[in-house]
Parts: structure tokens; C-alpha cells; sequence
């Protein structure tokens, strides 16, 4: 225990970035699991969609959106969610819905706020488009620049 007390007061800095990690691990594991989402790799994504008709979310850019898009996705920007204009998603309140964006670090928050608007299976692409194009998974690219809206 001497050792311990012993880095501390040499190392003060070194110190508190060590409690600095631990208290950032401990909240992000805790809001994962208070979270009202569920955080789903891609094979689980593609089976969800596959089997109970789940349908993607891209909350992407417009040009991203263009550029490559999972199949059959529906482009909802994450401003048109917070405003609560879902436009066809909102045919789709109890299907599984996937949130995608590029990372699956913004796409966080649009996803809390369909499950707080009342959809009951709302998930999380981990790690975004970056996931899905490791896993060889293929996109959409849309033609002369005409996306779903």
C-alpha cells in the first residue's frame, strides 16, 4: 500500500489521468447500459433486418448519404430527428431500427431521441459505416446525385 501512496504523491499528473480514465470507462459503460438503445455489430444489424424487417437509419449528409449507403436505408438527418420530423420511419415504430453514421459516435444521441419518441427497438451500428465496409458488407451509391430523403 506504501508503494502505492508513494506513486501517487510522486506522480501527481500521471495520478490523476490514471482516475481521469477509470471515472471516463466506469460513465461510458454505465450510460451504454442506461442507455435506451442497444449497440449491434453488423451481421446482427443485417439478420435484424433480414428476419424482423428491421430498417436502416442513415443520419449521414446528404453527399455522404450519395456517396455510399447501406441498401434500402432510409436518410434521415440527425436536425429533421431532434425536430421530430421522422417522414417513412414513422411507418416503422416497432420494426428494429439501426442508427447509422460514419463512426457510430454521432449517431448516439439521434438514437436516444427515437427511443425517447416512442420506438421500441432502436439500435446502434458499432462503429458505424467503418464496421460495415470491414465486414465487406456492400453500399449503395446513389445515381446523379438523387438519394432517398
Amino acid at each position: 500500500m506504501q508503494q502505492y501512496i508513494d506513486f501517487v504523491t510522486s506522480n501527481p499528473i500521471l495520478s490523476l489521468i490514471w482516475v481521469g480514465l477509470v471515472v471516463a470507462i466506469i460513465s461510458s459503460i454505465v450510460k451504454q447500459k442506461t442507455a435506451g438503445y442497444k449497440i449491434v455489430g453488423p451481421n446482427e444489424a443485417t439478420a435484424m433486418v433480414n428476419r424482423e424487417d428491421g430498417v436502416f437509419v442513415d443520419i449521414r449528409s446528404r453527399d455522404e448519404y450519395r456517396n455510399g449507403h447501406i441498401a434500402g436505408a432510409l436518410h434521415i438527418l440527425p436536425s429533421q430527428i431532434k425536430e421530430q420530423n421522422y417522414g417513412e420511419l414513422e411507418k416503422h415504430k416497432d420494426a428494429p431500427i439501426i442508427v447509422v453514421c460514419k463512426t457510430g459516435q454521432t449517431a448516439q444521441e439521434s438514437a436516444d431521441l427515437l427511443h425517447k419518441a416512442g420506438f421500441s427497438n432502436v439500435n446502434l451500428l458499432k462503429d458505424g459505416l467503418i464496421s460495415w465496409n470491414e465486414a465487406n458488407l456492400p453500399l449503395v451509391r446513389s445515381q446523379s446525385g438523387k438519394g432517398k430523403k
